[in-house]
């Protein structure tokens, strides 16, 4: 197909197309601007048979580059100017989340094994000194990743209200780098919760090496399946993977385990849009059995759950900083990923890394942190608290 057709798309920002013949075409005017390269004929046809889906798949089959490298530039720009017409199958994709968002015990194993139990290597390389796998918090955009991420754990303990000797529930532990953090400079004990059994042994290992083992004790188990009594429950890049039909479990779950004076904080993407599919080559690829909430989805469960709302606070482009840091550190490891896993798996993660940015950047993805309580009274009236000395 002719990429002609994009003269009515193209408002914002200047798009350079070069076909597989190397003939350029040439939409838009300004900035920003990137170059599109096409390597085959049929790249423009595959593509718009499903955009969603097959623009990142002939990514990483390699019909397509980036001029100069730049794919942060052109998904940018393919981004804020095509979006809208991405979603004229929305309600197929509905139908298709709604089918596939019940996540059972067994689901939820088999769909974090897809992603979280990806060798260690992989995300030593991309992620900070200390393996946060979430979202950092960046005082100033130029602060280091390994000082944004400690930034995150300091507003969460801030936000938990922690006491020494308090037991706190983390569910979704991940490489157990929140865990360790709050044991080691709040003096709490933490359990922690995860499906995955990578990210299982190298936490307990982790433990075991800062000789936080008698504080903190990670399992392989489903929140579903888990019951105690706790000061304060965290959950950080766990929600995404909960379903939307799952949301009541999960809120009384939360109810259940926490103390009556006790206090939660929920960590989670979100969607400043109205309910929406997530995006399906992100589900194939990325996060199978993956749904991002919006704010509307949400507040029913925790209203149905008897959950008093205590703060809600919106993070905006945090992520987006993060994902590009875990980009830059995943491309100078790049080469030796690209003999041990090949070229079309650092395609896969190297667009996972860019969209995501962009999602963030120019489109409708946020990060929301959600604290809960039973008690109105469990943390103070005013936000002063946050910025206090320890």
């Amino acid at each position: 197909m002719n990429p002609q057709f994009l003269n009515k798309f193209i408002r914002q920002g200047r798009l350079t197309v070069v076909d597989h013949a190397g003939r350029e075409f040439e939409f838009g005017q300004g900035e920003p601007s990137a170059v599109w390269r096409l390597h085959r004929a049929s790249t423009f046809n595959a593509i718009l048979r499903n955009p969603q889906l097959n623009l990142g798949e002939t990514y990483m089959a390699g019909d397509w580059d980036a001029g100069d490298g730049d794919l942060h530039g052109l998904l940018t720009v393919l981004r804020i100017n095509l979006e809208a017409d991405l979603h004229e199958n929305f309600w197929l994709n509905a139908l298709k989340m709604l089918l596939g968002s019940w996540n059972s015990v067994t689901a939820s194993h088999r769909n974090v094994r897809h992603h979280y139990d990806l060798d260690e290597p992989l995300f030593r390389a991309c992620l900070d000194k200390d393996m946060h796998y979430s979202c950092a918090y960046f005082k100033n955009p130029d602060a280091s990743l390994e000082d944004a991420q400690a930034a995150k754990c300091e507003r969460i303990a801030a936000k938990l209200r922690l006491a020494r000797g308090q037991r706190v529930l983390d569910i979704g532990s991940g490489w157990g780098s929140l865990a360790l953090h709050l044991a080691e400079r709040h003096g709490v004990s933490v359990t922690g919760l995860t499906l995955s059994t990578e990210q299982l042994r190298v936490a307990k290992q982790r433990a075991l090496e800062r000789g936080l083992a008698d504080q903190v004790e990670f399992h392989l188990q489903d929140y579903r399946e888990h019951e105690g009594v706790y000061d304060r429950i965290v959950s950080v890049g766990m929600f995404e993977h909960v379903g939307k039909r799952n949301y009541p479990a999960f809120f009384d779950k939360v109810r259940n385990c926490l103390a009556a004076d006790g206090v939660a904080l929920l960590h989670s993407i979100a969607s400043k849009a109205p309910p929406t599919p997530v995006n399906p080559w992100i589900r194939r690829h990325i996060f199978p059995g993956g749904y991002i909430p919006s704010l509307s989805d949400i507040a029913p469960a925790v209203e149905q759950a008897g959950l008093t709302s205590t703060d809600i606070e919106v993070l905006r482009t945090h992520y987006a900083l993060t994902l590009q840091a875990w980009n830059q550190r995943f491309q100078k490891a790049r080469p030796g990923f690209a003999a041990s896993k090949g070229e079309a798996f650092c395609r896969m993660w190297e667009f996972y890394l860019v969209t995501c940015q962009t999602a963030f950047e120019v489109s409708d993805l946020v990060v929301l942190q959600w604290q809960l309580a039973k008690n109105n009274q469990a943390v103070p009236m005013t936000r002063a608290y946050l910025t206090a000395e320890p």
